[in-house]
């Protein structure tokens, strides 16, 4: 999308002035309330549809077998618990194939969350806290540790992501007098940003060829996967599953989507085609799975998972697994919680 929201993105309204939520986010020592204070938690469909298939046919993908012996490729980004408060959660990084653990962030005194990875795998963005009720987006160049504070005084933003072709940038923002969470477009550099017109939702993220936003939304009742066109016209939903809560993410080659779903504590990663037909489960039962993303050669998926301590609060670390749902392997091991991964080159 090389059109550096020329004009402000032609239909988009740009924001002139905004009013800031009155109350900062609460700070809480565990991961579920950690998502429920940074995600919507909506409600379930009154008659989810009877046609989901909730387990992966053994047939339905095939690895080849060069990639099966391959290593994973790239590095995972993700928030890093390290002192067990929200209050005080840092960004960290590591190697796939888990190696290179280091933490990126170096202010402890306050939140930091929602990293991503840009296309060319050089730098890496976030939300952080700033000051009450302002968190701010900021984006990390990894070789030099050099941090530019992308946005200023916006309100509650969060969940950012660059645009595959590194113009622009997605997030989210929230506001205290319509309680809504808005999808924001921006230039690379948080100039001239601006919301999407005519919808509300949080977690976006670009597809492939970056004309389309995939999100989470409950503007239908229950909170659902949506696409748009970048522009603010093709709404479409995508899916229906019984208990989402947002975070997703694309193949690379367009073709499959990778999402979170289920009752707290007994949450399953979920993996769709694009279109939203054929949603089956793809993570082992049993370890409150969330927050996917896949890999940049789109065989793997990192998430969130508690297989190692079931019902720790603390006890989350991150995993990946291949595609067909084999190859589970364990990337960190903390005594405090590593969540929100997100894969990159």
């Amino acid at each position: 999308m090389n059109r550096c929201l020329s004009v402000s993105m032609g239909i988009m309204i740009l924001l002139t002035a905004c009013t800031l939520p009155s109350k900062a986010p609460v700070a809480t020592p565990d991961l579920l309330a950690t998502l429920s204070a940074s995600t919507p938690l909506g409600s379930a469909p009154a008659n989810p549809t009877s046609d989901l298939v909730f387990s992966i046919p053994s047939t339905t993908l095939t690895i080849p077998a060069s990639s099966q012996a391959s290593s994973p490729p790239g590095k995972i980004v993700f928030t890093c618990q390290v002192y067990k408060v929200q209050a005080s959660n840092q960004i960290c990084i590591i190697n796939a194939d888990g190696t290179g653990f280091r933490r990126l962030t170096t202010d402890s005194s306050r939140q930091h969350y929602y990293p991503s990875l840009s296309q060319n795998g050089q730098s890496v963005v976030y939300a952080a806290f700033r000051e009450e009720n302002i968190y701010e987006l900021y984006e990390m160049d990894l070789a030099s540790g050099e941090v530019n504070q992308l946005t200023n005084r916006l309100g509650v933003v969060n969940a950012p992501e660059i645009s595959p072709d590194g113009t622009s940038i997605v997030f989210t923002r929230w506001t205290v007098n319509s309680n809504r969470y808005t999808i924001m477009l921006a230039e690379r550099n948080g100039e001239n940003a601006a919301n999407i017109p005519g919808i509300t939702g949080w977690d976006p993220t670009w597809s492939p060829d970056g004309e389309t936003l995939l999100f989470a939304s409950d503007m239908e009742g229950s909170i659902q996967l949506y696409t748009i066109h970048w522009d603010g016209k093709q709404l479409r939903r995508v899916s229906n599953l019984p208990a989402l809560r947002g975070r997703s993410d694309w193949s690379i080659d367009g073709k499959y989507i990778v999402t979170y779903s289920g009752a707290p504590w007994k949450r399953e990663v979920y993996l769709m085609n694009a279109d939203g037909t054929n949603a089956r489960v793809l993570s082992p039962a049993g370890g409150n799975s969330q927050g996917p993303s896949f890999s940049p050669d789109g065989q793997w998926v990192a998430f969130t998972a508690y297989f190692d301590r079931p019902g720790d609060d603390h006890g989350c670390e991150i995993y990946i697994l291949r595609i067909d749902g084999t190859d589970l392997r364990r990337l960190t091991d903390n005594d405090y919680c590593d969540y929100q991964p997100r894969w990159g080159l």
